[in-house]
């Protein structure tokens, strides 16, 4: 039993008591025992946190069947060895070197040491950013909904948004307020600050405190933290654009609204789509060009160390990073005047490539399952669930059984990730002490 067993049989032992909680009469708004195929769906899009569904969740779900998932979004959010250390803080128990080699794989720290502790920080920050989330949310729904029922809205939305699930208990998402200024800020501020990784918000903090002390030594990043802070700003701002210039013309979309208003749901959806799956637009109706721009930016994803999923930014940056040196004949990667180890660049390939197949074998076999479905929407679902985005054409409640079922299965690879699942199947590499002789071949 690896460590990368343990993360990947978590997942699946909280799946399963998910299922089985939604089977349950009582998580039904009927009062009748649930379907098996979407109970499990809906549990692992819950704890995969991609915000896929196959039914209405605010009004199939009774409020004890929206309460288990919101726990599922809440734990596989977290991500199991987070939650798993964190109870058994509560409960006493010392950490032992394995117990830390495993809290290390999961939060993908480069540090075996402060793993603990690291655990207690994500917990309150969780804490802290949902409350703040739930306050703002508040002002939002009370008008509208009232205090009880606006504070459920609040607290479910304000959970899915951080843990970028893209859940909503509104039957067209959050198309209804898609023009309120406050939610274009409260729910992507969320899904940023969820999806750039705990360690880059604690580096953050550092700096802030740093400033306001007013220490005469100057506080240096990591590389980290510049690549994540840049390359995110960078895909905000490009999404945003492409987004505006796709769907402008469509009058299905963006067209009739004012510029004003095209340029908050062009920044809305530009936000979900790299991590969350909330939609302010019927994503069903955009053009070829702009699901393609979506489909794009779902592939990328959020940063490492985070609650989103992808290939994550780090990955897209040292890729293309390494095209350039390649491109100027250079013979190392360097960003932000680091080199780059070469087994990270190793890393990278591994990642694009083995999402890059997942995603045309799912693919291929929704295709043949589902022939009568567009080959764009196909795309777009198996994408969607491979980087545990959320966002949906439509289509999902609709595909047979077999099509659910990968993505089913694609959720889980998204959310475990490509490496850490070949790792459990494959165990741990074993040192070598051979050394085959170099030769060059011809590529490109």
């Amino acid at each position: 039993m690896t460590v990368s067993r343990t993360i990947c049989l978590g997942f699946l032992a909280v799946i399963l008591v998910g299922t089985l909680l939604l089977l349950l009469p009582i998580s039904t708004a009927s009062g009748e025992w649930n379907s098996w195929i979407v109970a499990l769906f809906t549990t692992t899009s819950a704890v995969c946190v991609t915000g896929h569904i196959v039914v209405d969740t605010g009004s199939y779900f009774s409020v004890w069947g929206q309460v288990f998932i919101l726990m599922l979004i809440q734990v596989g959010g977290l991500g199991y060895m987070t939650s798993t250390t964190f109870l058994l803080l509560l409960l006493g128990r010392k950490f032992g070197l394995r117990d830390k080699i495993a809290v290390q794989q999961a939060l993908d720290r480069s540090k075996l040491q402060g793993g603990v502790q690291m655990v207690r920080s994500i917990i309150a920050m969780t804490l802290i950013f949902e409350l703040t989330g739930i306050f703002l949310q508040l002002c939002i729904y009370v008008p509208v909904h009232g205090l009880p029922l606006a504070l459920w809205y609040a607290l479910f939305h304000s959970v899915s948004a951080w843990n970028n699930a893209g859940f909503s208990l509104f039957s067209n998402n959050l198309v209804d307020y898609q023009f309120s200024p406050l939610l274009n800020l409260v729910i992507p501020g969320l899904i940023i600050f969820g999806g750039i990784g705990y360690e880059v918000i604690f580096e953050a903090y550092l700096w802030i405190r740093h400033r306001l002390t007013r220490k005469p030594e100057r506080m240096i990043f990591s590389l980290n933290f510049q690549i994540v802070i840049s390359t995110t700003l960078i895909l905000l701002l490009l999404g945003t654009v492409c987004v505006f210039f796709a769907e402008s013309r469509n009058p299905m979309t963006l067209k009739p609204f004012t510029l004003e208003q095209q340029l908050m749901t062009s920044w809305f959806q530009s936000v979900t789509a790299r991590t969350a799956g909330f939609n302010s637009i019927d994503i069903g109706k955009m053009t070829n060009a702009g699901l393609f721009m979506i489909i794009a930016l779902m592939f990328i994803g959020g940063s490492p160390g985070g609650t989103a999923g992808g290939v994550k930014t780090t990955t897209i940056r040292v890729l293309s990073s390494s095209t350039k040196a390649i491109l100027q004949g250079k013979e190392n990667v360097v960003l932000y005047e680091r080199q780059i180890p070469f087994s990270l660049v190793l890393k990278s390939i591994g990642v694009v490539v083995g999402s890059f197949l997942t995603v045309v074998l799912s693919t291929i076999i929704m295709a043949i399952a589902d022939p009568e479905v567009a080959f764009i929407n196909i795309l777009f679902e198996v994408v969607s669930a491979f980087a545990t985005v959320g966002l949906s054409t439509g289509i999902t409640a609709t595909l047979s059984v077999a099509s659910k079922l990968t993505l089913v299965m694609t959720m889980y690879m998204g959310r475990v990730g490509v490496l850490l699942l070949m790792a459990s199947l494959l165990g741990d590499p074993r040192p070598s002490a051979l050394h085959y002789p170099e030769e060059s071949l011809l590529v490109g």
